[in-house]
């Protein structure tokens, strides 16, 4: 059996990719899943697959497909749950012309536009995910990241002391929601300090092989010139950054190591991986990440599901042997030696 750790990036309801991919990888009885770290749609996916598997692989599948079905009825417009539809209608209000989304931002910041801090979410991962016995039950690692707002330090919350709040955090867009608060501290979206957080999976677990599942393309074919382009680009780019920064630090380390610098037992080299992040979100429009029809969650479902497949029919004799995600390349830096 092939042991793995799982870093599940965040990006709305492209979300559901992720699902498709972890759907495959459950249903692959060769491998071990390790750790998952994750942020935003990536913490709520890791956080109910770990509660289905303390049931077993079949009920984990079943519980994400149970999670992302309650997300497409509870977001759809026409819901009768009070505020999803005003809560759509603002975020399309995101991509307007750059003066008029200016506009209606200030005139809807979540504290006077969302005063109870309406989010639908939270009852739906309340639903869905056992907290207690997900903290008191054995399983893979996890690591949930948030950002907090008042230090813009990133934090990282693991499974021993997981609330519904916690994962809420996680992605809690600041133009959307009010900040989530958790002991006194004021914390949004966890993809401005970690997307998906590599670095726990480093110190806290042992094993060395990162299955990354990356929604955010890094390159595009062509810089956009809309409103609502510009605005998606900006934010897979800010989505992007730790993510490459951690990659970087990664890099770095195994080439000390490769060229006998570093020594030490206490370093050791990565071997990583990754599924996605290589354009196939990349034709869908900017729009399409709160977009959370059935028929669209399924498409994505779909994608990922045959992307981490084909992957792991590829690749998986590299799994614990090698690398199979050029860093370098990823980095348009020049390959090690």
């Amino acid at each position: 059996m092939k042991r793995i750790n799982l870093a599940l990036q965040g990006g709305g309801s492209h979300g559901a990719y992720t699902w498709g991919a972890l759907d495959a990888i459950l249903e692959d009885e060769r491998l071990e899943i390790v750790g998952v770290s994750g942020a935003s749609a990536g913490a709520m996916n890791a956080v109910v697959m770990a509660s289905g598997l303390i049931a077993g692989r079949a009920a984990a599948r079943a519980k994400l497909t149970a999670f992302w079905r309650a997300v497409a009825l509870e977001g759809s417009p026409g819901s009768e749950i009070p505020g999803v539809d005003a809560w759509l209608s603002w975020w399309k209000a995101m991509f307007a012309p750059p003066g008029v989304a200016a506009a209606a931002a200030e005139a809807s910041s979540p504290y006077a536009f969302n005063p109870l801090d309406f989010n639908p979410l939270r009852d739906t991962l309340a639903a869905q995910v056992d907290f207690q016995a997900l903290r008191e039950s054995a399983g893979p690692k996890l690591f949930i990241a948030a950002t907090n707002a008042r230090t813009g330090m990133g934090a990282v919350f693991k499974r021993e002391i997981l609330t519904p709040e916690h994962v809420i955090a996680s992605a809690t867009l600041p133009h959307l929601f009010q900040a989530a608060v958790i002991d006194g501290e004021p914390y949004w979206d966890g993809g401005y300090s970690g997307n998906p957080p590599l670095w726990p999976l480093f110190y806290d677990t042992d094993c060395c092989d990162i299955v990354i599942v990356q929604i955010n393309p890094v390159e595009r074919s062509e810089a956009p010139r809309t409103p609502d382009g510009i605005s998606n680009r900006i934010d897979e780019i800010t989505f992007n950054a730790s993510l490459l920064a951690e990659l970087r630090a990664a890099d770095f380390v195994a080439r000390l190591i490769a060229d006998g610098v570093l020594k030490s037992e206490r370093y050791r080299s990565e071997r990583l991986h990754r599924i996605g992040g290589d354009g196939q979100l990349e034709s869908y429009p900017a729009d399409t990440k709160f977009d959370v029809s059935w028929s669209f969650l399924q498409e994505l479902r779909d994608l990922g599901r045959a992307s981490a497949k084909a992957w792991f029919a590829a690749n998986f004799d590299a799994i614990g042997e090698r690398s199979t995600l050029d860093v370098a390349a990823t980095l348009r830096k020049p390959a090690a030696g």
